[in-house]
């Protein structure tokens, strides 16, 4: 019997609906809900162990996966089977997780499981935009101690006109890709790329979301209620203690503020901190820390927040003495890697990102195969956080969300600026050496500058900045902070990156800690954080102030060639010997890509010396050589026979035509070699198809004066002339002149 279901449905204003329904699957579930709109389907699962980690922080992980199955396809690779995630399965998850974590109890320390599941697939539905209402109606169905229903969406923008949850086809015309997850009351996360718009712009899109995430809020708490809201299950809170904080607060408060103001640098005001610390610990017996030690660390870490956050509010100072809207020395070079294609390094403060550029052939290209999405990039930025940039030893394991995330985020602040006629594929690859604030920003800088330096023709340099926000509700008071330290990230009420041209800005990412922030404050961290931008756009000009006008003398250069779809064969020869052979006589890459629509070849050249790329060009124009009708060509004789001399046209090697012995001469020609040698160079005109023997046919006598006297003869056999093509190769056919070759039977 199948088991009661209840649904609630999302109205999107245009025709499109988005269910939530439950009660159908995954019952043993602690919550699950499948969300539905057209023919996309997902399946959200959350499970939360009743008993508490040994942690002291949320164990929590949102999985989101997407199943080849569900479009219909096989996974590719030997195993046919789905394995580790993709670089688009990682983001979607990073997006949904950093909107949950923070609406769990700071104190509740279980081990929690959401998963969701591509199901079935809809080419009109992008399906990571569902993902964060699907885990939040599911955490609304359990009894899993959660603040209040959130949800995501994606906004785009297409001629002026705002879409939620645009398909992919309306965002490939779309100037805004963000998504925004909210909950009723407050934005918490924003993250997209843009197309250079303006701040009050892109709070207009944030507001247009956030009317959108409302609606689907309601609909959880509606789903939950008819379904049968949960008693919310009890758990063990973390110990308090009042009087201990009280006395860590009074211990700690002042010597960690007068710290926080000296202006000291990372090492110095870590190590200043660390002894505070440790003088308080040691105010305990060894018998008091084994008992409280958790607490007094924690209470000291809530006194030196509190400290650090007040010395910003009242005397707007920060922690390495800088006021808020400082920006902290910056030092450019390009050109630094002498081998690389392009190069440059960036250092901002005690942040430092190394970046290279290389250039390759569509071959290069970023291959996606996702089962919502399959295409390639031919620009992508890889971003690598090694542990010594921060003076830690620790394993290393693969790439890092963290790092997907930080790339993704570069990535999408320069593609806009490549353009469209750029014939490379191009990779930056960004190594961040030291890192203290925002190194997915200092890639930003440090990739504009490498891809200027590789001579990428950039549309214009983009910059970046991580702000960040402290604010105290009760007197009202905020400071927006410019260029933040990574002690500070952990700090503030939001912290955010934002890059842009000097007009406008090309990508984003923002996390909001504090309810209800006001549109007005956003805006004016957006502005301010447009000064910052500019600022460091500055430094970035003054390395380097506009792209290279060509690529280096050891980079490839790449010509583009496009041939009609009929030589294409003929470039790459039977089993490729024409095209390997000129690969290896030209020391070029050539790759032939064909367009779908127009049939044609797609021709790329790539290598770094113009000899060589210019042979490979020339044999192009000799395969597509066609003479005109009338024209003179200048021919080399690369073979003699008994009624003509085969001849090659010296501007297209390989292109052959018969000079048949009757056009040598007005005078009878009784051997082509009383008027042409193997080896010759003469002129011929072209006269296009003969008529008659249906061949091309050039003549040399067509050029020379005719003798006194001359009478044309009577007209040849049809049965003459060149026997090639599938004719016998008899011997001269002329008039009948000579006697025919007796015939083998």
């Amino acid at each position: 019997m199948i088991p009661k279901t209840f649904k609630e449905v999302i109205d999107l204003g245009d025709g499109r609906e988005i269910s939530i329904e439950t009660g159908k699957l995954a019952k043993q579930a602690h919550g699950s809900v499948v969300v539905q709109s057209g023919k996309c389907m997902l399946l959200c699962t959350v499970v939360s162990n009743y008993q508490a980690s040994d942690v002291d922080f949320l164990p929590l992980t949102v999985d989101y996966r997407e199943k080849f199955a569900a479009a219909g396809r096989y996974p590719g690779g030997f195993f046919k089977r789905e394995a580790r995630p993709s670089d688009g399965e990682v983001l979607t998850m990073r997006l949904v997780d950093r909107v949950l974590r923070p609406l769990f109890p700071k104190d509740y320390h279980s081990e929690t499981q959401v998963m969701i599941q591509l199901m079935s697939h809809d080419e009109n539905v992008m399906p990571d935009a569902m993902a964060g209402l699907a885990a939040s109606a599911a955490i609304q169905l359990s009894d899993i101690p959660f603040e209040c229903p959130i949800s995501e969406v994606r906004v785009g923008r297409v001629n002026g006109e705002l879409i939620i949850n645009p398909t992919m086809a309306q965002l490939k015309e779309s100037d805004i890709d963000m998504v925004i997850g909210a909950s009723e009351d407050s934005v918490m996360m924003v993250e997209g790329e843009m197309g250079e718009i303006s701040e009050e712009e892109m709070v207009e899109a944030i507001k247009f979301a956030h009317e959108a995430i409302k609606v689907q809020c309601a609909a959880q708490v509606k789903l939950a209620e008819a379904f049968g809201k949960k008693e919310t299950r009890e758990y063990e809170p973390e110990a308090e203690d009042e009087d201990l904080k009280k006395k860590i607060h009074d211990m700690a408060y002042d010597k960690v503020y007068a710290v926080a103001k000296a202006g000291s640098s990372k090492k110095e005001r870590s190590e200043a901190f660390a002894a505070i610390k440790e003088e308080i610990k040691a105010s305990f017996s060894e018998e008091e820390l084994e008992e409280i030690g958790g607490l007094v660390s924690k209470y000291y870490h809530k006194a030196e927040k509190e400290a650090v956050r007040n010395l910003t509010l009242e005397e707007g100072l920060r922690l390495d003495g800088r006021k808020t809207t400082d920006i902290r020395p910056i030092w450019c070079e390009i050109d630094y890697l002498p081998s690389v294609h392009g190069s440059s390094i960036f250092t901002r403060g005690e942040t430092q990102a190394l970046a290279t550029v290389t250039l390759g052939t569509s071959r290069e290209a970023n291959q996606i195969d996702m089962p919502s999405y399959e295409g390639e990039e031919t620009f992508y930025l890889h971003y690598n956080f090694p542990p010594f940039s921060t003076g830690e030893a620790r394993p290393i394991r693969g790439t890092s969300r963290r790092e997907v995330g930080h790339g993704n985020l570069a990535q999408r602040a320069l593609k806009g600026m490549i353009p469209a006629d750029c014939p490379y594929t191009v990779r930056v690859v960004s190594e961040v050496l030291e890192s203290n604030g925002s190194s997915s920003m200092a890639t930003v800088c440090a990739g504009t500058m490498a891809l200027m330096d590789a001579g990428v023709q950039l549309k214009k340099p983009v910059s970046g900045i991580a702000m960040g926000l402290i604010t105290d509700t009760e007197t009202g008071k905020y400071a927006v902070l410019s260029d933040i330290l990574g002690d500070e990230d952990h700090l503030g009420d939001m912290d955010f990156k934002v890059t842009g041209t000097a007009d406008g800005i090309t990508a984003c990412q923002m996390d909001i800690k504090v309810k209800g922030l006001s549109y007005e404050i956003l805006v004016n961290a957006l502005k301010q954080a447009r000064d910052g931008r500019m600022h460091i756009l500055g430094k970035l000009t003054d390395a380097i102030a506009e792209p290279r006008p060509e690529v280096k003398s050891y980079a490839p250069k790449i010509i583009t060639r496009i041939i009609p779809g009929e030589f294409i064969g003929a470039l790459i020869g039977k089993g490729g010997e024409v095209i390997q052979d000129l690969q290896k006589k030209s020391k070029t890459t050539i790759v032939i890509n064909e367009d779908p629509e127009t049939e044609e070849g797609i021709v790329e050249i790539l290598g770094t010396d113009q000899d060589g790329i210019d042979m490979v060009l020339k044999k192009i124009d000799s395969l597509m050589f066609k003479p005109e009708v009338g024209s003179i060509y200048e021919v080399k004789v690369i073979k003699v026979l008994d009624f003509g001399a085969v001849v090659e046209y010296m501007d297209a090697p390989g292109n052959e035509v018969l000079l048949h012995v009757s056009e040598l001469a007005w005078e009878r020609t009784e051997n082509v070699t009383d008027v042409v040698n193997l080896g010759d160079v003469i002129d011929v005109k072209y006269f296009g198809i003969d008529p008659k023997t249906k061949k091309e046919k050039v003549s040399r006598k067509a050029l020379l004066p005719k003798p006194e006297g001359y009478k044309e003869r009577p007209p040849r056999d049809d049965r003459g002339g060149d026997r090639r093509g599938g004719d016998r190769r008899g011997g001269d056919r002329r008039g009948g002149d000579r006697d025919r070759k007796p015939r083998r039977d």
